[in-house]
């Protein structure tokens, strides 16, 4: 009975593999191809990389506000919503569009983490659909996200989603974990050397360089408004490296019941086994915000960055001059009545991300928005102010599950975790002790059976 369980899960589990091939990729849920949005990440656009200029100091983009909800902006908003009613993101990430999450020779690709049975957060948030806190109203129009989350920040009550659970890549909302981890370790005070591996960054960077005199104040501001890549590794060096930070930002999230996260690399750049869902954003946030220091640079709109030195390795190399940095954070540089703060994130295979809260009449409202786009007509930053004045108008004691809930608490939302992933694909490594293994075996048996069987007939017909 067990053997055809596991079968049945397995077919079911190649049909998901199937439905995710054709249900993840951009084009498929009518965004256009990727090959049209900016490089593995950035998320201000193509030039994001010279937001700050290493050979001549702040670029005009590094001293104006950018939008990053304006890039990419791709033509009419869709009419609908991407559909994940068919739940193809319950097990993996959206199939990636380039080779940042192969792994290394000699490397396999991580297992997909354990679905949570009975869904953490109450049974409501086990839909892949979209679930709506009664007297809600409406869903606001033109959401491109492939998976959403509007709550109460302060109950934890969650008021409406979209496939909470569906494991999507964070890109630089990762940086929110990192930050909490970091803080709770490293003094503010402390003065950091930036090493050339670290300022020469793929993706987004502060404008750190050599001989710049920065302190670890310097690289938290510079990871939460910036989203610098650089400061993300400086902050990682001193947590032990690259691995032990991994390790504890993954305990972290573990212990805050984001049981959905895998943080694979510390600044949010696509990486084999990466993954969160709305609900995990939407936890992690809640939670740094309850860090004093992580809520004041969260809030924002610019902050001071050091300069630093002529690089005497370059003929004729400039100072590098100290510049005002802005955060991407549009909300924050809009004003938007109430805004407490929120993180950006975009790269090719994780599309547009955001996690942020803000005050709405009188209720603090965290969302989340992950795998989608700006369009004309309906930028990221439009969909993210639509989706917070819905949940400030939600009415008292709308619910749909909670942001309360943690592996070993309230037994009517602690999830079971299961040994392994459910409905999990076969894969390569699978083919040796999976599915083919127990096959193989119990043809063994089978073979014994039917040999023992065929004896004892031939016996039976003798000793007639």
């Amino acid at each position: 009975m067990n053997f055809l369980v596991r079968t049945s899960a397995l077919v079911a589990a190649g049909a998901l593999a199937s439905g995710s091939a054709l249900l993840g990729a951009g084009p498929s849920f009518g965004y256009p191809s990727p090959s049209s949005t900016p490089s593995s990440g950035s998320v201000y656009g193509p030039s994001s990389s010279s937001a700050y200029d290493t050979s001549t100091g702040p670029s005009a983009a590094a001293r104006a506000p950018i939008d990053p909800a304006l890039a990419p902006t791709n033509g009419p908003a869709p009419a609908t919503t991407p559909s994940t009613d068919d739940c193809p993101f319950q097990l993996n990430t959206p199939p990636a569009i380039d080779t940042s999450e192969v792994p290394k020779p000699g490397e396999s690709a991580p297992k997909p983490l354990p679905v949570q049975i009975p869904p953490i957060g109450g049974p409501r948030l086990g839909t892949c659909g979209v679930v709506v806190a009664d007297g809600m109203g409406p869903i606001p129009p033109k959401l491109t996200s492939a998976a959403w989350l509007v709550a109460d920040l302060g109950t934890g009550d969650v008021l409406a989603a979209k496939d909470p659970h569906g494991r999507y890549r964070p890109a630089s909302t990762i940086k929110v974990l990192l930050a909490l981890v970091g803080l709770e370790e490293l003094k503010l005070d402390t003065p950091v050397v930036v090493e050339k591996s670290e300022y020469e960054q793929e993706g987004d960077s502060c404008g750190t360089g050599p001989r710049g005199k920065y302190t670890n104040r310097d690289m938290f501001s510079g990871l939460i408004l910036s989203s610098g890549n650089d400061c993300a590794m400086v902050i990682a060096r001193q947590l032990g490296g690259v691995d032990e930070t991994l390790k504890k930002m993954n305990a972290k999230a573990k212990e805050l019941g984001a049981l959905d996260t895998r943080a694979a690399s510390p600044s949010g750049l696509d990486a084999p086994g990466m993954s969160t869902s709305a609900y995990d954003l939407a936890v992690i946030f809640r939670a740094a915000l309850k860090n004093d220091t992580f809520r004041e640079m969260i809030g924002l709109r610019q902050y001071h960055f050091p300069g630093y030195p002529p690089r005497p390795e370059i003929p004729d190399d400039p100072d590098h001059p100290a510049y005002d940095m802005f955060t991407s954070n549009t909300l924050l540089l809009e004003k938007f009545p109430g805004t407490i703060g929120g993180k950006t994130g975009f790269t090719d295979d994780a599309l547009k991300t955001f996690v942020g809260a803000a005050k709405v009449d009188d209720r603090d409202v965290v969302i989340v928005q992950l795998y989608g786009l700006s369009y004309e007509g309906s930028t990221y930053t439009e969909q993210a102010k639509n989706l917070l004045r819905w949940g400030g108008a939600a009415p008292s004691g709308a619910s749909v599950g909670s942001l309360n809930a943690k592996g070993g608490g309230d037994s009517t939302t602690t999830p079971s975790p299961t040994s392994e992933p459910v409905a999990r694909p076969a894969t390569e490594s699978d083919s040796d002790s999976g599915f083919l293994g127990s096959g193989l075996v119990l043809g063994l048996i089978t073979l014994v059976v039917l040999g023992a069987l065929g004896f004892l007939g031939r016996r039976a017909l003798r000793q007639r």
